[in-house]
């Protein structure tokens, strides 16, 4: 997000008592920077916070505004009312951090299956996206079955200028096919690719949205949201709705997030464009 941007919209939350009005000058190093764009993509206020730590309200917002460090077990209630790992809002300290990598800060969140990742927070990531919108799957059945605005959406951030990219296994390729053995789902997959794609025909032709047709091996479902991406492994005779779920956000370059949008516009350039004629 653009900077200018984030700082006014931080203000406007200030305003409204949402949250706390970010520190200045020298402060803003103290600034807990994780914690606040967390609650704000989960949309906790800092009542909110306070009342499930049971602590008083000017608490959280000092551990907000001026990054105090909360007791353990604090630390451990708000974690566990965000839904995201502890030492991600609190990473250790430098001696107690060796030997684990740096990217592993950008892990925000694990859930056990797909489903587990709350739907109004898909429709919320595809909202407020405002630069970029990637999806990479075999079919994505789901992606569309459970938000029926799904097109239009797209086809509104697009006209904001967001770019937007779908790229979704071709039917009628050997990866498609090897997929659909492994999983022993009997030739189903291709039509179930080819029923998902009949949600975004009116997408062809929108300036800003191309939705394409890959023959690669998939490895993981991907969804970016800006810096937010969702990494759905796959797991060997598993369908992808039943493997985990890996909420990354980007905080510095060649660290996790890169590592996979990499690997996303890799395929990307070898998929071919998609148009419902060819169907």
């Amino acid at each position: 997000m653009n900077y200018l941007l984030k700082v006014t919209l931080w203000d406007v939350l200030a305003s409204r008592k949402i949250l706390p009005r970010p520190r200045t000058s020298c402060e803003d190093a103290m600034v807990n920077e994780r914690l606040r764009t967390v609650m704000l993509q989960r949309q906790v206020t800092p009542e909110d916070l306070a009342a499930s730590c049971q602590v008083d309200v000017k608490t959280v917002e000092r551990w907000i505004s001026i990054g105090r460090q909360p007791l353990r077990r604090h630390q451990w209630a708000v974690a566990k009312h965000l839904g995201v790992d502890m030492s991600y809002l609190w990473p250790p300290e430098e001696d107690e951090a060796q030997g684990q990598p740096t990217e592993q800060t950008e892990l925000v969140a694990a859930f056990p299956n797909r489903a587990s990742f709350p739907q109004k927070s898909w429709v919320r990531l595809l909202k407020t996206a405002q630069e970029h919108t990637d999806v990479l799957v075999f079919s994505g059945t789901f992606f569309a079955q459970t938000n029926p605005r799904v097109a239009a959406m797209l086809a509104e951030r697009a006209d904001a200028g967001v770019q937007v990219r779908l790229c979704f296994g071709d039917p009628s390729g050997k990866a498609v096919a090897v997929r659909d053995e492994e999983e022993g789902i009997g030739g189903t997959l291709s039509a179930k690719i080819r029923a998902s794609l009949t949600y975004y025909r009116k997408l062809i032709g929108t300036p800003g949205c191309e939705v394409r047709l890959h023959d690669t091996t998939l490895y993981n479902s991907l969804f970016r949201f800006d810096d937010v991406l969702l990494v759905n492994p796959h797991v060997w005779g598993q369908p992808a709705s039943a493997n985990p779920l890996f909420e990354l956000r980007r905080l510095e370059e060649d660290g996790w997030f890169d590592h996979y949008t990499v690997s996303f516009d890799a395929v990307w350039e070898t998929a071919k464009p998609w148009s419902p004629e060819s169907m």
